[in-house]
């Protein structure tokens, strides 16, 4: 089975909107926004269709979708964060460039679109309830850029709207491109191969990767979406929690106790994928260190840099995400469970 392209700097630095507390999922099972329609352009039918798109969260990844989405004005993108901007700086392999985008910090000034593009890391989701709320109306998409496999489940719970209808409105996504946030309106953007999002083989799926066409950005659906996200995971799991826990960037992996302990990781997680649906190679584990072995030794993780700047890590999406479906699926996973708990303990401290 052929590898996918993999990212490990996806999410390096994702920051969530401001929203001082979580607040609880909302109660109401109806927008009280009026439905919208997309703006269409002139032309022949099948010609480009004019949308209203808001980003959530600018970090990385939200910067470099905003920008790329921003570029030719052929959306009308809003970028929702902490700090105002007038423009974002994305540094690509042609260049740099500024792109102008609109930018609101304030969900009471919000106001609904046709699709939502959820950028920041799994834990802050609960966060941006209020952004959900004032963006959502009937017609709304909400695609999660985020690390993990429980997209759905994750979001769904914070849209205003029944819950047959947010399941059918979520579309989960795969990151593999590189993105660093350089400043806060500034942002390297990297390529990992030719392919910057998978998405599911669906009616939302290919929806999305519509959005996209002809921008700086692609997104190809995939009928296998399942192993994809696992696959990614597999990544995740192994290179974020050894780097943060030892507080070294990805050389430690390369220490030859260390590259045990990932087999050790993998091996579970595989085995967790295996029995979730995914379609894993017989060598996937080996393939997936072989892939992890071949970053830059200098590079940190998401992880690894949240961890030295003292921030919550995005420990119950990665690792907590493996032990939690295996312990639905009674598949053991005490190596995994080891390290959840030590990294359960540093991003407590965190927030205590």
């Amino acid at each position: 089975m052929s590898a996918e392209p993999i990212s490990a700097a996806a999410h390096s630095l994702t920051h969530s909107p401001h929203s001082p507390q979580p607040p609880q999922p909302p109660q109401s099972t109806q927008s009280s926004h009026s439905p919208h329609t997309a703006i269409a352009t002139h032309g022949a039918p099948g010609a480009h269709v004019r949308q209203r798109v808001a980003v959530i969260g600018a970090g990385g990844v939200g910067l470099s979708v905003a920008a790329c989405l921003a570029v030719g004005a052929r959306h009308d993108v809003t970028l929702c964060a902490r700090a105002p901007m007038e423009a974002i700086g994305l540094e690509a392999a042609e260049g740099m460039r500024r792109v102008t985008v609109r930018t609101l910090t304030d969900p009471a000034q919000a106001t609904p679109v046709d699709w939502i593009l959820l950028c920041t890391k799994a834990q802050d989701t609960a966060s941006v309830a209020p952004w959900l709320a004032r963006l959502c109306d009937a017609g709304t998409r909400v695609a999660a850029l985020q690390n993990g496999i429980g997209h759905v489940r994750r979001v769904v719970p914070w849209l205003p709207m029944a819950r047959a209808e947010a399941e059918a409105a979520v579309v989960p996504a795969v990151v593999y491109f590189n993105a660093e946030r350089l400043a806060h309106d500034r942002v390297r953007f990297g390529e990992a191969g030719d392919r910057h999002l998978s998405v599911p083989d669906d009616e939302g799926g290919r929806a999305l990767s519509r959005l996209f066409e002809g921008s700086r950005m692609n997104a190809h659906p995939n009928a296998d979406f399942v192993t994809l996200q696992w696959r990614k995971l597999l990544l995740n799991a192994v290179a974020n929690p050894i780097t943060a826990l030892t507080r070294q960037r990805m050389a430690v992996l390369h220490h030859a106790d260390v590259r045990a302990l990932c087999m050790d990781v993998l091996n579970e997680a595989v085995a967790v994928g295996r029995a979730s649906g995914a379609r894993f190679a017989d060598d996937e584990a080996e393939a997936m260190l072989a892939t992890v072995l071949a970053l830059s030794p200098s590079f940190g993780t998401s992880m690894y840099a949240d961890c030295m700047r003292e921030r919550p890590l995005e420990v119950d999406a990665l690792t907590g995400a493996i032990v939690a479906a295996g312990d639905a699926l009674g598949v053991p996973t005490p190596v995994n469970r080891t390290m959840l708990a030590l990294l359960r303990a540093i991003s407590d401290a965190r927030t205590a």
